[in-house]
């Protein structure tokens, strides 16, 4: 039997190696974190039909993931710089991009494999086809290994030298706690669901947890190092002029400010066959979140890489063969919507690209 080894237990990792379980075929996943509580896992994803949603039916999941759907989350709300609402939809429950949050939905996957598949505290310094090196001196060895380790993949060198370019954008995330209670004003500015308030190279972009707290991503189109160590009074300065409701985001903010450059891999990316290595997610494939993609593709790809070892025993290459080509095919589509989603977000006349194609306008 092909020994599978996977590097990283994100979405897409564990989705694989849940796949791989409902066929009965083993796999281990060496994730560096600790422990599953190591890092927070971020705010909501919507997760979509034909991607997201179709990966969870392959995984056996899908009755589990919709009892913990967020009600109300595909909301949808888009405002100016000024606070003049261009947008209000409600979230009629005909959608077919469900919210849910992603560390509920990363728990659903860890719970689905067997105790053991995952080993904790692996963090790769050094990679070669069969082959893993870990920071604490042990060694796995495996017919097949499959980077699911993010955008800085140690896997990724094993099949090309292309690394993640910066976007133009960068991200200062922040979160407002308790918000209908604490923060009234910021709360009703952002709704049920998601809030998009934008202007010409910088905006807000934020939505409602399940846990009634507020999570926003604060944008500016910025060089790459201007983001690094940044405070809020300097982030709240660049917001001169704004509405009131919409500063508030920053100046009503609890905890840190945690900053974030958006980088991607370029549209189109993909490397000449490796035997016994490939990628999914965002070691295949990195975009900006402007087609809302990420998640969704990182899901996807975990599923169809699993099915397709399921389909081919013991025949890795023929796998691969299946695997990866429409994989190809379907993520440089998603990355360029995601390229001409953040185009459009930051534009001179921001936020009217939006709404006109929110609306059909």
């Amino acid at each position: 039997m092909t020994t599978i080894a996977i590097v990283g237990a994100g979405l897409g990792g564990v989705t694989l190696a849940r796949v791989l379980h409902v066929h009965g075929i083993p796999a281990t996943i060496y994730e560096a974190d600790a422990s599953p509580a190591a890092r927070t896992q971020g705010g909501m994803l919507d997760i979509h039909a034909d991607e997201g949603q179709a990966a969870l039916r392959a995984a056996d999941l899908y009755d589990e993931f919709r009892a913990h759907v967020h009600p109300g989350g595909e909301a949808t709300r888009v405002l100016d710089r000024h606070g003049t609402v261009l947008l209000d939809e409600a979230d009629d429950g005909e959608g077919d991009r469900p919210e849910i949050d992603r560390g509920q939905l990363r728990r659903i996957l860890l719970d689905s494999v067997p105790p053991g598949t995952i080993r904790w505290g692996r963090k790769v310094v050094s990679a070669s086809p069969g082959r893993l090196e870990f920071a604490d001196g042990s060694v796995g060895t495996a017919d097949l290994i499959v980077g699911a380790d993010g955008a800085w993949s140690r896997i990724r060198p094993l099949v090309t030298d292309v690394v993640p370019a910066y976007s133009g954008v960068s991200f200062a995330e922040v979160d407002l706690l308790d918000a209908d209670r604490r923060h009234p004003e910021p709360a009703a500015v952002v709704g049920d669901g998601m809030l998009f308030a934008l202007g010409a190279g910088q905006g807000f972009l934020a939505h409602r947890e399940t846990d009634g707290s507020l999570h926003v991503y604060v944008a500016l189109r910025k060089p790459a190092d201007w983001i690094e160590g940044i405070g809020f009074e300097a982030l709240l300065s660049e917001f001169a002029g704004w509405a009131p409701e919409l500063r508030a985001l920053i100046s009503e903010a609890d905890g840190p400010l945690i900053p974030r450059t958006i980088n991607a891999l370029p549209i189109g990316h993909r490397w000449d066959r490796v035997p016994g290595v490939t990628l999914i997610g965002d070691a295949a494939h990195l975009m900006s979140p402007f087609a809302g993609a990420g998640a969704n593709l990182a899901l996807l790809d975990g599923a169809e890489l699993g099915l397709a070892l399921a389909g081919h025993p013991g025949d890795p290459a023929a796998a691969l063969d299946a695997y990866e080509e429409p994989m190809f095919v379907r993520s440089a589509e998603n990355a360029a919507q995601a390229a001409a989603g953040l185009e459009l977000c930051f534009a001179d006349d921001a936020p009217r690209g939006l709404v006109d194609l929110f609306t059909g306008g």
